[in-house]
């Protein structure tokens, strides 16, 4: 039997999936007359987390980015107060459709690295689940069709009631434990992504001239990473890609820059690669793996934020301007659908 008495959701979302999972939960609590509260950690202060009630199911649900919750997930778990409570982890991940066969994504090290975190903090882990909803990352495949969509959102709807239903009455499920072997596999993707892929990705969005300024954006950027720099929308290191932004621009004006990205990676590589050389012909051979990694990666972060901001300057003249969009996979109309949950239709 169920040993609390009502439930504690915390939730981050970009596009609305993890925020459908959350209102999913929600709805069969409060049919089971539980006192439910769902809470959007974009908007709590870390350092000052109210302790969850003794006699409370926490539940975390976040979208899996890089094969791992996103930092700003990880951060509020490895703030969160101590205490002895069940908790249940979900993950909404890139669901996928074929025929009506629903391709699973993969979770990575999202629910072990946090699991591991909150169990050293006392607290019980009663249940894992990973939610198979559409995939919104546009900056990296075609945007997803209204067929897919819908599908995915009723299929997981139903499983996510239905898990809900059964850890309410005290049951456990580790059934995604069973994906323990592609996790693992998976797991140096999850670190490169922690470490080096989501700062290459913060500095691949940009707006375009049918930016109308509203702010709307930057206003409600989850880790406040958009701000404005010579009256042009300018992204930070800190971004998320969430897609939050991207997916609710009224203009569309917000594009992933592919052509950029592209080219000054690959200039990065020659530019760097001469320095190396030149490096280690006049001062010293750096045998190290390791160590040359960490500087060839600093230095390709360094290169891409420098070429960034030059960028970003340039976008002033007209043809830099449609240069940078239509060197834009999202520029195009079979490319860059943009992505909401369906929240209204389904909840």
């Amino acid at each position: 039997m169920h040993t609390f008495n009502n439930i504690q959701i915390y939730y981050f979302s970009g596009t609305g999936n993890s925020l459908n999972v959350a209102t999913w939960f929600h709805q069969i609590a409060v049919e089971k007359n539980y006192t439910c509260t769902i809470e959007n950690i974009a908007k709590i202060d870390i350092h000052s987390i109210p302790k969850p009630e003794i006699d409370s199911l926490v539940v975390f649900i976040s979208p899996v980015h890089g094969f791992n919750y996103p930092p700003i997930m990880l951060d509020f778990i490895f703030h969160f107060p101590k205490s002895k409570n069940p908790v249940v982890l979900m993950n909404t991940r890139a669901g996928m459709l074929l025929g009506k066969w629903i391709t699973p994504g993969i979770t990575g090290v999202a629910f072990y690295f946090s699991a591991l975190i909150l169990l050293l903090k006392g607290y019980k882990i009663k249940a894992l689940l990973p939610v198979d909803l559409p995939s919104n990352w546009i900056s990296v495949h075609p945007g997803l069709n209204e067929r897919t969509i819908t599908y995915l959102h009723e299929k997981n709807r139903v499983k996510v009631k239905s898990f809900a239903s059964k850890i309410i009455f005290g049951k456990t499920d580790f059934k995604s434990v069973r994906e323990i072997i592609q996790d693992i596999l998976i797991s140096p993707i999850a670190f490169l992504y922690y470490f080096v892929g989501r700062f290459l990705f913060a500095k691949s969005y940009f707006a375009s001239n049918d930016c109308d300024n509203c702010g709307i954006c930057s206003k409600n950027c989850p880790v406040q990473a958009i701000i404005t720099i010579d009256k042009r929308l300018y992204w930070k290191f800190s971004c998320e890609s969430c897609m939050k932004c991207m997916s609710n621009c009224h203009t569309k004006a917000i594009e992933t820059a592919h052509g950029f990205v592209i080219t000054w990676l690959i200039l990065a590589s020659i530019v760097i690669g001469f320095v190396f050389r030149l490096f280690e012909i006049n001062i010293v051979r750096i045998n190290n793996g390791f160590i040359h990694f960490i500087l060839e990666t600093g230095l390709t972060l360094a290169f891409l934020g420098f070429g960034y901001r030059l960028v970003h300057y340039l976008m002033r003249f007209s043809f830099i301007e449609r240069l940078m969009v239509y060197t834009s996979l999202t520029k195009n109309k079979f490319w860059g659908k943009r992505y909401k949950a369906l929240k209204d239709k389904m909840n």
